[in-house]
This record gives structure tokens, sequence and C-alpha cells, in this order.
């Protein structure tokens, strides 16, 4: 990100405000765009509109917090967006790097192993799915080779997944929502890293190839995501309701576990309980396939 990101946002949270919205009264004459006015929004900052106005251009640099509070508090920002604005200010134009190959350490692939009766995946920043367990695949990406997150150059990644598949797409009932929460959470990220060349090139992708992604991601939204919940209609075992929750991992705080939970007793639970069954029977069933196969192979023509 750069001065250009702190300007793009800050032009996106003023036309998504009216004079109304801030107790304001509007300006009699004929409003040529929606939103605030850049007067209105610097009136309510306790800022001139010149300096407003190069903030808001690119040409202002070295804003202090206080000045950014202020415009924070006048835009209605909540903590993620402040911070978000703070983050994007303080950035200054960078070339983009190659970050490291992420890697899931053993204590967490440890955690992950006894984690058998919920699903659960651990997220890189930049949605890589970096590890899941059997219930994980199996609900969130059946139709993906198991292995692949072992891989780092075939590992899904989730936003990818859920704006160019159509699998993945067709599982979430409540997909816009999930979508808005996926989209917000890149925007957070891209705050954090702003020369983070490969989470650029991941938005430049999805904005080509996916035109619900670009509205999205020019809307500017900002959160990270932490717990939501969604309707999903599984190929296999039928519809469910879930809750899924990011938990942030100590060792390695870019990268967050994902639970999925279903409330207690509900068919939800039932679901994700025929689920796991299925997986019990589909490994119970591979030794006897093998041993057959073998004892083929040893039969005399």
């Amino acid at each position: 990100m750069t001065v250009n990101g702190l300007a793009e946002f800050l032009r996106t949270r003023r036309a998504q405000l009216t004079p109304e919205d801030v107790g304001l009264t509007p300006f009699p004459e004929r409003r040529r765009v929606a939103g605030l006015r850049r007067e209105e929004l610097a009136q309510l900052a306790g800022v001139s509109v010149s300096y407003y106005t190069r903030l808001e251009q690119g040409q202002a640099l070295h804003a202090s917090e206080a000045v950014l509070d202020a415009i924070a508090t006048a835009l209605r920002l909540d903590d993620h967006e402040r911070r978000h604005l703070h983050a994007l200010a303080a950035v200054r134009p960078q070339r983009p790097r190659k970050p490291p190959v992420e890697r899931v350490d053993a204590a967490t692939q440890d955690l992950l192993r006894t984690l058998t009766d919920v699903p659960a995946l651990v997220l890189g920043r930049r949605t890589d799915i970096l590890a899941w367990n059997d219930l994980g695949h199996a609900l969130l990406a059946g139709h993906i080779d198991r292995h692949a997150v072992d891989h780092p150059t075939q590992r899904p990644n989730l936003a990818r997944l859920l704006f160019l598949d159509s699998h993945t797409r067709e599982l979430y009932v409540d997909w816009p929502a999930k979508a808005r929460t996926v989209v917000g959470h890149l925007r957070h990220v891209a705050g954090q890293f702003p020369d983070d060349a490969l989470l650029a090139a991941l938005v430049g992708e999805l904005s080509v190839k996916s035109n619900d992604f670009a509205a999205l991601w020019s809307d500017h939204r900002v959160k990270p995501c932490e717990a939501g919940s969604y309707r999903m209609r599984h190929p296999t075992v039928g519809p469910l309701t879930v809750t899924q929750q990011n938990l942030v991992i100590a060792r390695s705080p870019e990268q967050s576990l994902c639970l999925v939970t279903t409330a207690d007793g509900s068919s939800s639970a039932d679901t994700i309980a025929l689920l796991r069954n299925s997986l019990g029977q589909r490994r119970d069933s591979a030794p006897a396939a093998v041993a057959e196969v073998h004892h083929g192979l040893a039969d005399p023509l």
C-alpha cells in the first residue's frame, strides 16, 4: 500500500457518509457527488480544507496522530478501520518484496492432529491454507487433493477458492457475507504488510478474474476475520449452520487456527458427526481394498 492507498481509503469512506449521518445541515445547492464533501469532512475533523484535500490527493505526508484520530472520528471509523488508517498513513512507498514461504510449526501440527471431532485448518496471512485435519478438508474442500497443503506451490487459497471455485461458492448459502468477510480481512492484511508482493499478486488476480471481488475490494471494508456464522450446503451430508472462529497462533501470529463448530445438540452437529463417520468408514474400507488387490495379484493364473 502507498500514499495512494491512504487517499483511496479516505475518499471511499467519505463517500459512504451523508451530512445527515453526522448531524450536519446539507449545503442548499445541488450536490454533485455522493457522500460528504471535503469541506464538510474537514469541518468535522477540525482541519483546514486545503490540508484535507492534500491528504486525499496523496500530496500531504507525515500527518500527526491527532489529526488522523480526528479524521477517523469524523469518518465514524471503528477500531479496526482506525488502526488501518494509521497504518496507511505510516507507510512510505517501497518496492514489493517476495516474503518467505509460510510454514506450520511442529507444535501447531500436533495440535491439529488432536482435533479429530472439529473441522480445523491453519490459514496464512494471505488466506493460504497451510494445513488442515481430515474433517476440515472434507467439510470445506473435499474436491481438492488432501495433500495439496503439503506443497507450497500447490496450496489452496481460501480467497481464491471463494471467488473462483464453483464448489466453494455453492458450499456457502451465505456466500455474500463470507465474501465480504474475506475481502475485509485481506484489506486489513494489506495495511499491515504493504510490501507483500504475493498479496499484491493475489489481489490483482482476483480483481481481474472476479467482478464480485473487484467491487468488494473497491469498497475498502477493513476487518480481520475473527468469527462468523454461516449456512452451508455440503454436497455429501447436506445443509448445516456453522460458526467459524479464527484464533491467532501464539508462535506464528501471522497465522490463525480456524475452527468450525456447531451448536450443541443441533441438527448441524449431527451433520458433522455424519461427515466424521463417513470418513471413518472410508478409512476402514481402504485396507480391505488394498488386501483384495494384493490377494488378486498373488493368485496363480
